[in-house]
């Protein structure tokens, strides 16, 4: 998500205007948007025109938000305000170094911004004209923004609040109501709630909403599932580790788990958690979320982000770093990763010919990307070659603007529980900048999509139709005879976050690698988080803290590569 994206806007109906930003082969972003009424089965696309927009203020409070939990309190948080302390706290270098680090997404934005606070000096290289990686977006020509992916934030996101405490921001996270809202496939148009009572600590308040739910699992299912989990209950973090080399499917027959769980409930988790259904993903996956969700109380308690994240999120970090002595530079793709006689990194070529040197590299880049750029000279180095198991995930993301406002939604993340979507939100309700009172905007996570992401737009929205009408079946049919299309986005990710399948985790790196001066940060790196925004930020401060942590060697290093590089004057 780093890399190249691929942007196509179909103005006029059928006119497209292709514009490219060199894009790595095997990581590229398609972003491609339509004006129309979209005649879904004669696949004809007609220009109905410029729809008439009003925008609405960023800030102006229409959604009911609940208030922000009581996160400070909970061990996690405390853990990651300590260790965002450590670089406030530590010593101020006599000599900053200069941290070159490839990759503006989360992990990189961190990296940087937790490096700056310790008192070095970031240079933070971006390949696109856009912030964020994983959660970057787009303005269209109506002003409407169109995101790379529905991201949620969780109670169980500590260094993320964290991170939103530091910047002063937390005013722009949307608090929800404590709850899980599935949508009922045999019932059309209606949902199934997981209430999480306000008033029972955890693991009561999840205990409780998953008892009290009586539409989607039996009691003697219920029963059968709580005994299955028992051992991961009482066996706790080695438990959790051990199940990495079971697939989900295979975990819940080994533990003697009805089919129908699996069916009810754990395909449209494992497509949230990682785009992929329960026979691929690995069940650590799912434990490690069970653990975050049920063991904090307010851990799956969700907000959304009160606008786009480049702006809303990114751009706070950019400032923070800058106003410290670091630099952001869009526009600065990767290369090449030059290297010394010794093995370690001379500097950064990048496509436009300039180098990028500095005390230390980093790259923050998706861990596609970065396999593409490790020197023929690492490749046999086992922290480099176990690389190669981790392969990013294809997702899509589609946007619908409708013509009318839809009934039959909530002021929240919904799980479709459809063979080809995972989850959706109405933006129109859910997110303050995206407000439309007369129409509603639907954003929509397209997994598992191996099988989609290679066909054209037409095909998956007539797909994704298909699908919304059995959501709304009084509302959307997927002629549109009912609800009218606007406009849409689609956004595809050839490869996101790393495929959780099993037997990965003993492959994800340390953030500090083999080579002296070169470090990794990205959600696929070794942390106690899932692939996530959660994941990505924990890596960018565990990568900021290994440099902080060598400052001695690296800066005795620089020294003597200055030293090398001095030319004796004649006398």
């Amino acid at each position: 998500m780093d890399t190249g994206c691929l942007s196509s806007m179909n103005i006029n109906g059928v006119n497209q205007a292709r514009s490219f930003a060199g894009q790595l082969p095997t990581q590229k972003c398609f972003a491609s948007s339509h004006h129309a009424s979209f005649a879904v089965k004669s696949l004809v696309v007609r220009n109905r025109g410029r729809r008439s927009h009003r925008r609405h203020s960023a800030l102006e409070i229409v959604c009911k938000d609940f208030p922000r939990p009581p996160l400070e309190s909970t061990i996690n948080y405390l853990e990651a305000g300590q260790l965002s302390s450590f670089f406030r706290s530590s010593e101020r270098p006599s000599k900053p170094l200069q941290v070159v680090i490839a990759g503006a997404g989360l992990a990189g934005l961190s990296t940087a911004k937790y490096l700056a606070d310790a008192g070095h000096k970031p240079i933070l290289l971006e390949a696109r004209d856009v912030l964020g990686g994983k959660i970057a977006a787009w303005k269209d020509e109506d002003g409407d923004w169109y995101e790379t992916g529905l991201h949620i934030f969780f109670g169980a996101y500590p260094n993320i609040q964290n991170l939103f405490g530091e910047l002063g921001i937390e005013d722009r996270l949307q608090w929800k109501e404590h709850s899980m809202i599935f949508a009922m496939p045999n019932k059309p148009g209606e949902f199934s709630r997981f209430d999480f009572p306000e008033t029972l600590p955890a693991p009561v308040n999840g205990i409780w909403a998953i008892l009290k739910n009586n539409e989607m699992l039996t009691w003697p299912e219920k029963v059968k599932f709580a005994i299955g989990l028992l051992p991961a209950m009482l066996g706790g973090q080695p438990y959790v580790e051990a199940q990495d080399g079971l697939t989900v499917s295979e975990w819940m027959k080994k533990q003697g788990v009805p089919d129908r769980v699996n069916d009810e409930v754990f395909i449209a988790m494992s497509k949230a958690l990682n785009f992929i259904n329960p026979d691929e993903l690995s069940m650590q996956c799912i434990l490690i979320a069970l653990n975050r969700f049920l063991q904090e109380k307010h851990g799956s308690k969700m907000a959304f982000l009160d606008g786009n994240p480049p702006e809303r999120l990114c751009m706070p970090i950019v400032d923070h770093i800058r106003s410290r002595g670091g630099e952001v530079r869009l526009n600065s793709r990767i290369k090449k990763i030059e290297l010394n006689p010794d093995g370690t990194v001379k500097h950064f070529a990048l496509t436009d010919g300039t180098q990028i040197t500095g005390d230390a590299y980093v790259c923050a880049a998706p861990v596609d990307i970065f396999k593409l750029l490790v020197p023929q000279e690492w490749s046999e180095i086992s922290y480099f070659k176990k690389l190669e198991k981790l392969v990013g995930v294809p997702v899509i993301n589609v946007h619908i603007w409708f013509d009318r406002k839809l009934k039959n939604t909530y002021d929240h993340l919904l799980f479709s529980r459809s063979p080809l979507l995972s989850v959706y939100a109405d933006m129109s309700v859910t997110c303050k900048e995206y407000y439309d009172p007369n129409r509603s905007m639907l954003e929509l996570v397209f997994a598992p999509a191996d099988e989609w992401v290679g066909r054209s737009d037409t095909e998956i929205i007539n797909a994704t139709m298909e699908e919304l009408a059995k959501l709304f079946p009084d509302e959307i049919a997927a002629d549109q005879s009912k609800a009218k299309i606007l406009k849409y986005h689609v956004v595809k990710t050839p490869r996101s976050v790393y495929k959780t399948v099993p037997n990965c985790e003993p492959c994800r790196p340390l953030q500090r690698s083999p080579i002296e001066g070169f470090y990794l940060a990205g959600d696929y790196t070794k942390q106690k988080y899932l692939a996530s925004m959660e994941g990505a930020v924990l890596s960018g401060k565990l990568c900021a803290q290994s440099i902080v942590q060598d400052y001695s060697r690296l800066s005795l290093r620089s020294q003597k590569v200055l030293q090398s590089e001095e030319v004796p004057v004649a006398s």
